[in-house]
């Protein structure tokens, strides 16, 4: 026999619908990085550091000076004998607080250190001692649509870049002639490939997924046209930008159901 239920159980199955309101709209106020964690992140991103060692600075003047990019946008510098990375643009002030921002510092200054040390390897033959020298490395870690972290080095001198390293399958490829010499000291030796894979493929991997998790919605924002014809907001995006239509909703189905 059918039996109308009476207000308690009106009132408990009201509140367990009120309930799972307020936890929904809880997870939804969180922060962006915490949102955005829940979420497969890169998404076609990548994340690239300058080097540029200078064998004879002026005085005063730093010895390596590093460069961070995400997407081609500027986000820090750091000079190799410096404690602290400076944030450059809201990218970096973004994630300045972040406990992977203070991990590059280490290792940031070990890669420039390492670069020294392999100067007086790779020094082109011709080179005289009046003649200014920079030695460039570029590292880059790049995130794919499917996901896929890929790593990779350039090197060159004086802002010409002459050999390239693939950190997957450990393949040089020479781009200038200048580049033969340095293919020629470091394609055999174990110790230097290994640290090249180790940084781009471990750290650098690392830094842009930790990142991206604050970048992502910043990124998307500034790749979008500043301006552009008007669009017409579909429902459901329409409620999604306002989380405060799905509580008065359901508050007033819980008095229609109490009442009822």
């Amino acid at each position: 026999m059918d039996r109308k239920a009476g207000p308690g159980a009106r009132l408990g199955f009201a509140a367990q619908v009120l309930l799972v309101a307020l936890r929904f709209c809880t997870a939804r106020g969180g922060s962006p990085c915490a949102v955005s964690q829940r979420r497969t992140l890169c998404n076609a991103h990548s994340l690239c550091y300058n080097f540029t060692v200078y064998p004879h600075p002026s005085p005063g003047e730093p010895w390596c000076v590093v460069q961070g990019q995400v997407d081609r946008n500027v986000f820090l510098s750091y000079h190799c004998g410096g404690t602290k990375i400076q944030s450059t643009s809201p990218l970096g002030e973004e994630v300045k607080t972040m406990n992977t921002w203070e991990t590059q510092t280490e290792t940031l200054r070990d890669i420039g250190n390492f670069l020294k040390g392999q100067l007086p390897d790779i020094i082109p033959e011709k080179h005289t001692a009046r003649d200014p020298l920079t030695l460039q490395g570029r590292m880059t870690c790049r995130c794919e649509e499917d996901g896929h972290i890929s790593g990779s080095w350039q090197f060159g001198f004086n802002g010409e870049m002459c050999l390239r390293f693939d950190s997957e399958n450990g393949h040089w490829t020479i781009d200038h002639s200048r580049g033969r010499q340095i293919k020629e000291k470091w394609e055999n030796d174990r110790a230097v490939t290994d640290f090249f894979k180790k940084v781009s493929m471990g750290d650098c991997r690392a830094w842009l997924q930790d990142f991206m998790v604050c970048w992502e919605k910043m990124l998307k924002t500034s790749a979008s046209p500043t301006t552009g014809p008007p669009t017409v907001q579909s429902t459901a995006t329409a409620i999604k930008s306002k989380p405060w239509i799905l509580p008065v909703v359901l508050t007033s189905f819980i008095i229609t159901v109490f009442l009822g």
